[in-house]
């Protein structure tokens, strides 16, 4: 499917299952708008719930596509189908958190062949690429390591971040192994060597992250990332 814009502004899709009380869907409106301005760039978002998308069709038009926080979703099969037609056509993606560990099982399925790919928080069989943390991440803030030359790190301008997390599942120490020769390639991590960013390194603009930098916005500071995706939205 081509991808055009149906306006000048920039449009993106958040896809995920919204609701009040998550504190990262508080913060992504104000991350938006607060890299908008900064950028001057007139930015308009849609919340597209995950049981909304059947089809890629659902997805046309949007310049950039940000799976949000909030799993185990609604309708599992409208994330990972928007995740899929983001990295399938060149258009920027940012996922966190629970975007983040859809998208490692939407590449095991749909590119490493792992079709029996799961997620220990909703699947009772196949192979875990997502399994529970052995600490769990819950309202904590942690150093994160940076890659450099990256889409990460040149957004944030230093190989050291402080970022905050709300998880308990991450990827698996097994699958973590089956990424070393992957064109999706970690670029952050943990003090202790555990995954917390990949970026696919054959995609303009495709990154994910465990912890949730959109929630800077509510204590007034900047998110570098956002800045970043948006900018990919522009070009």
């Amino acid at each position: 499917m081509e991808h055009t814009r149906l306006t000048p502004d920039l449009r993106i899709a958040l896809v995920g299952d919204r609701s009040d009380t998550v504190l990262a869907h508080q913060a992504i409106p104000l991350a938006l708008d607060d890299a908008a301005a900064v950028l001057e760039k007139v930015v308009k978002y849609d919340w597209l719930s995950t049981a909304s998308i059947n089809s890629a069709d659902d997805l046309a038009g949007y310049d950039a596509i940000w799976v949000v926080p909030g799993s185990p979703y609604q309708h599992v099969d409208g994330a990972f189908t928007a995740i899929r037609f983001a990295r399938e056509n060149g258009i920027p993606f940012l996922g966190t958190c629970g975007g983040f560990q859809h998208a490692i099982i939407e590449y095991a399925r749909n590119v490493m062949g792992w079709a029996d790919a799961a997620h220990a928080e909703t699947d009772s069989s196949g192979r875990m690429v997502i399994d529970a943390l052995t600490c769990s991440l819950v309202e904590k803030t942690d150093a994160i390591e940076l890659r450099g030359n990256t889409i990460v790190h040149r957004a944030y301008g230093r190989g050291v971040i402080q970022e905050k997390y709300h998880c308990n599942y991450g990827i698996a120490p097994a699958f973590a192994l089956e990424l070393e020769h992957q064109p999706l390639q970690v670029t952050g991590w943990d003090e202790e060597g555990d995954i917390r960013v990949v970026e696919l390194t054959t995609h303009p603009f495709f990154v994910a992250t465990l912890f949730q930098h959109e929630r800077n916005a509510l204590e007034g500071r900047p998110a570098p990332l956002v800045q970043a995706f948006l900018r990919a939205a522009a070009l």
